[in-house]
């Protein structure tokens, strides 16, 4: 079996994550002629690689990425650092020729995702970028049923991304909500995983209009480093630069309508992420805190036709990876050893499988979209060439 050495360059929650998916691959696909060797990781913030280090069996830790560079042993990274590095780092990274799985939305705009795209092409190394939740098998399961054309033809949609991690007044002011660093908000944060289920379900997206609101304005600076969303209170306050919540309207090539909501601040409301999608015969639901079940409604009744709960299972998408039977749970950590699986099994068979950075460049564009709705405050056009 053939080793590749890989590296992980920051380690916030997400690193973690990608290193223990690194580490799971083998067993749950023990077909793969390809297996990653932990080498190096890489993070600023003193002891923190160190200590990672000692914890998972990297070979060595630095708080400089940039030794991953000229390091031969290292042959793909994962970038897992704050959005304002993403640019950089994958851009370099690819050069020096490193296969890049890399954390969305690549970058603060389309422009960073054109970039690190574009290297990576050139130089010839695979890219794959964290979109996770388009791995939930329900989700394939979806996908296949609107394929299908049980549903008819898809009428109109709503993929709706709330969460509450930053509705505590004393969340700390962190690089995310700073415009330079955390780019726009909760567009990158969840908006982004929102466009790419609405691209992957249903298609491209044509034109859109769009509304923000900012409903914090200010949060007090952390004394120290900061991770994941940890509070602070007493400090010097601060202005939140970018954006708390946003709802389009969308219009899509095959004449579908959508809506797209996402917030950060949705008290009560906890990963509550999902979508709903109506054809002229039937319609699908998910909800990602349910996610081994998907709501189906087809048949021929229209009016009053039931929707029935299916319990996903070894028939639908990845699901034979981890469990032998229908209704076992799955969870993020597992969409993610899927991700892992299918950026290593891309390097390995030399052709893409799963995300790639043209769905990063897409999702990007519709941001920027978004962005430049709020600001003309009219529709906005989006050119699907790519």
């Amino acid at each position: 079996m053939e080793t590749l050495g890989v590296a992980v360059a920051g380690f916030g929650w997400m690193g973690r994550v990608h290193t223990q998916a690194y580490l799971r691959v083998p067993h749950h696909y023990p077909a793969l002629g390809l297996r990653p060797v932990l080498v190096a990781v890489a993070d600023e913030v003193p002891g923190r690689a160190a200590e990672a280090a000692a914890r998972y069996g990297f070979a060595s830790s630095t708080e400089d990425w940039r030794t991953f560079v000229s390091r031969t042993d290292v042959q793909a990274v994962s970038i897992t650092a704050p959005n304002f590095l993403h640019r950089e780092m994958g851009v370099e990274l690819a050069r020096a020729g490193k296969h890049i799985w890399i954390e969305k939305p690549v970058g603060l705009t389309s422009d960073d995702a054109l970039a690190v795209s574009a290297a990576a092409r050139e130089a010839g190394v695979h890219g794959a970028v964290g979109f996770n939740y388009r791995n939930a098998p329900a989700v394939e399961a979806a996908r296949d049923l609107i394929e299908s054309g049980e549903l008819g033809t898809v009428t109109h949609a709503r993929c709706r991304f709330f969460s509450d991690y930053a509705a505590h007044p004393e969340g700390a002011l962190s690089w995310r909500f700073e415009r330079a660093r955390g780019g726009s908000g909760v567009l990158g944060d969840l908006a982004a995983h929102a466009a790419d289920l609405v691209r992957f379900l249903l298609g491209e997206i044509t034109s859109l209009v769009a509304d923000t609101a900012v409903f914090v304005p200010a949060r007090a600076r952390p004394t120290g480093a900061t991770s994941g969303h940890t509070r602070a209170s007493g400090g010097e306050m601060g202005a939140v630069e970018n954006e708390d919540y946003v709802s389009a309207q969308l219009r899509l090539a095959s004449g579908a309508r959508a809506i797209l909501e996402a917030s950060r601040v949705a008290v009560g409301e906890q990963n509550a992420y999902g979508f709903e999608v109506h054809g002229t015969k039937g319609a699908v639901f998910w909800d990602y805190r349910r996610m081994g079940e998907l709501g189906v409604s087809t048949g021929t009744a229209y009016q009053d036709q039931a929707v029935s709960t299916i319990q996903i299972g070894p028939a639908h998408g990845e699901y034979a990876a981890f469990q032998p039977g229908s209704a076992n749970g799955m969870g993020l950590d597992d969409l993610k050893v899927i991700e892992a699986h299918r950026f290593l099994r891309s390097i390995f068979e030399g052709k893409s499988h799963g995300t790639t950075l043209d769905d990063a460049v897409a999702s990007a564009r519709i941001l920027d979209a978004l962005s430049e709705s709020v600001a003309r405050r009219s529709w906005v056009d989006l050119d699907i060439r790519m």
